[in-house]
């Protein structure tokens, strides 16, 4: 009998993993049909490993083996959607989730999904209710709209109001304007799948009053102004403001719809930013309807927030289309917890967690970057070269292109591991790290990084490096 043959047969057979007391003392926490599928899993695993001569006796040692299938049984039960550390200095990093929520946003969603809630219930009527009436007012309030709806993103705000306001019939739209985002969500692809014929008037980086003047006709249905929030063309430009826009749309009997993608309540000039529109700014230069995010630079849960002219959301209300891109109760819950802020500007900058990174300065970051920095060399010893240096970060998402924030960073690299095992390791971690590598350092920025999970990164990074 060769080698191999004798190997695989004293591979343990998977009854006797499941009774392997590593597998027993998981079988209050994990189903037995995960731990039955872990065991054959390992079961394959080490055989597969036999036949390419890259296993020996040990492996089929029935500890070992059992010890391997607790590993995959423990891998099994963790939930594919989960929390991870983002320390690649991008606050609205699309990949790991946009805005992360606020602590009162949090505890609306734990409460109200507890049990049962007043969703679609007017308790001072004691009847059926709307559930988006739960936040017009204190949107409308927010914002100077006449009144307010809310669909499940900004891409569905968008086709929603296209499609109400514009289906079968042309919408008008610059060429500069046609902007494509992650997720191939383009503009003319949007207004084809809202019903309307796309016009395209003026030039990638000129388009003038007239432009639009001579492409109304019969078959108009509304004008498009698209911000460019995830980019802009720079040079020799120009644009039609919104103000001549709805001036001239009104002369013709036509509303205007202005997306902002990731719509601002307030000014973020005083944090150095790059100035852009309000909300309330773009209303007021006669702008009948405006959509934007609520997982953006709002610093709320995913949805797409539509305010404006009552006569216009009305008519978006009543389309079937609403009913397909309405809000549930926990995103209603969240988002009405983050608008609440609001109402008090300094609150809303102390407590949303986008609005707070946004506003922290250098100084902080580096008196951050300063502390951890003896605590990361202490936790990694030799096995890896930190120092910290000067870096920028973009906000993400789409928002504010042209933003790039200063701050100071952990620039780390790995004596012997390399960068791609380094970041598999960190991604693999029971609660994942994700970070940005950069000039062939692994680059740790404090601005993501919450101040809870400052320990938990350096034990990760001390379990990875010094196993």
């Amino acid at each position: 009998m060769s080698e191999h043959q004798a190997l695989l047969r004293r591979i343990p057979s998977i009854d006797r993993l499941l009774g392997a007391p590593e597998l027993r003392a998981l079988a209050d926490e994990c189903p037995h049909v995960l731990l039955r599928e872990a065991a054959q899993q390992a079961v394959a695993e080490i055989r597969q490993l036999i036949l390419d001569e890259q296993a020996g006796p040990s492996s089929v040692d029935p500890e070992t083996a059992a010890a391997r299938a607790a590993a995959l049984a423990k891998h099994l039960m963790q939930p594919s959607l989960r929390r991870v550390i983002n320390v690649t200095g991008t606050l609205l990093h699309t990949n790991l989730g946009r805005a992360p929520l606020c602590q009162a946003a949090l505890q609306a969603v734990e409460e109200v999904s507890r049990g049962y809630s007043n969703l679609e219930y007017d308790l001072e009527a004691g009847r059926r209710g709307k559930r988006f009436s739960h936040v017009e007012k204190l949107i409308c309030r927010l914002t100077g709209a006449e009144a307010a709806h809310v669909v499940n993103n900004n891409a569905g705000a968008v086709l929603l109001a296209l499609a109400a306001l514009a289906g079968g019939r042309k919408a008008l739209v610059s060429r500069g304007e046609l902007i494509e985002i992650g997720g191939s969500f383009r503009i003319p692809d949007i207004m084809a799948a809202g019903g309307t014929r796309m016009v395209e008037v003026g030039t990638t980086n000129k388009t003038h009053l007239a432009d639009y003047q001579g492409a109304i006709d019969p078959e108009t249905g509304l004008i498009l102004k698209v911000h460019t929030s995830n980019y802009r063309i720079l040079g020799f430009t120009e644009a039609v403001t919104g103000a001549e826009l709805a001036e001239l749309a009104h002369a013709h009997g036509l509303p205007v719809l202005e997306d902002l993608g990731s719509g601002l309540l307030l000014d973020l000039t005083p944090y150095g930013l790059p100035r852009e529109p309000t909300v309330r700014e773009t209303l007021a230069h006669g702008i009948d309807l405006v959509t934007f995010s609520g997982d953006k630079l709002l610093g709320g849960p995913q949805a797409g927030l539509i305010v404006g002219r009552k006569e216009y959301v009305d008519r978006l209300r009543q389309h079937p289309m609403a009913r397909a891109l309405r809000l549930d109760k926990m995103t209603l819950a969240a988002l009405e917890a983050t608008l609440q802020l609001y109402l008090d500007p300094d609150r809303a900058r102390q407590e949303l967690p986008t609005l707070r990174m946004l506003a922290t300065p250098a100084e902080t970051l580096h008196a951050r970057s300063s502390r951890l920095l003896p605590l990361l060399r202490e936790a990694v010893g030799e096995q890896m070269e930190v120092e910290m240096i000067e870096a920028t970060a973009p906000v993400g998402g789409g928002a504010l292109p042209l933003a790039e924030l200063p701050g100071w960073v952990l620039a780390c690299r790995p004596a012997a591991l390399s960068l791609n095992r380094l970041t598999r390791y960190l991604r693999e971690a029971t609660v994942p790290v994700i970070g940005r590598i950069q000039d062939d350092r692994l680059l740790i920025d404090p601005r993501t990084l919450d101040e809870s999970d400052e320990n938990l990164l350096l034990q990760t990074l001390k379990d990875i490096l010094n196993p």
